[in-house]
C-alpha cells in the first residue's frame, strides 16, 4: 500500500497568506465604517454687535438658522441658496465644532451642517468676520444668527463711598 504525498509546505503558506488577506478586507470596511472621517466646520465668536456668542464658519463668517426650518422641513431650496448658502459636508463626513454638531440630508442630496437641529448657512451680505446682516431678516420665518451663549455683561462700576467730611484734615 502507498502512502498519501505530504502537502508541499510552501503551498500550505501561500493559502494561509491568501486567507488571512481576504479576512483583512472583509474586515476593512467595517472598521472604517465604525470610525468616520471628521473635519472641523465651525468655530464660536463674542458678536458685540449682539451680546452673545455666536457659531461661525471656519473663515469666521456669522452662522444663521431659519425659525421655520425644523423637523426636517426644508424652507431654504433653489434660488435662496444663492443668498443663503448651506453649510455643507462631503458625504460619510462628520462635522465638528465647539458645541454639537449634527447633519442632515437635503433635497439635492448633499449633507448640510445643523445645530441643535437646524440647519446652517451663512449670509451673502456678510462681507467681514463679525458681520451679522442677516440677523433678523424676515422671510418664511425668521433668520437668526446661531447663538451658543449669551455673552455675560460687564458689571458696572459701584461708587465709591465718599468722605463725609469734605475738607481733608
Amino acid at each position: 500500500m502507498r502512502r498519501p504525498a505530504l502537502p508541499d509546505p510552501t503551498f500550505s503558506l501561500l493559502r494561509l497568506a491568501l486567507c488571512a488577506v481576504a479576512l483583512a478586507a472583509l474586515c476593512l470596511p467595517a472598521i472604517s465604517a465604525a470610525a468616520p472621517a471628521t473635519k472641523r466646520v465651525a468655530t464660536q465668536a463674542e458678536n458685540p454687535t449682539l451680546g452673545r456668542t455666536i457659531l461661525t464658519t471656519t473663515k469666521s463668517r456669522t452662522l444663521y438658522s431659519l425659525s421655520a426650518e425644523s423637523n426636517g422641513r426644508f424652507i431654504c431650496t433653489g434660488t435662496c441658496t444663492s443668498t443663503w448658502r448651506p453649510l455643507v459636508i462631503p458625504a460619510g463626513v462628520k462635522p465638528t465644532g465647539p458645541v454639537k454638531l449634527g447633519m442632515i440630508k437635503r433635497p439635492d442630496g448633499r449633507t448640510q451642517v445643523t445645530f441643535k437641529g437646524r440647519p446652517l448657512y451663512s449670509f451673502y451680505g456678510d462681507s467681514k468676520a463679525g458681520d451679522v446682516n442677516g440677523e433678523g431678516i424676515k422671510d418664511v420665518g425668521t433668520w437668526h444668527a446661531a447663538v451658543t451663549a449669551k455673552t455675560a455683561p460687564q458689571p458696572e462700576p459701584q461708587p465709591q463711598p465718599g468722605s463725609p467730611y469734605p475738607y481733608p484734615y
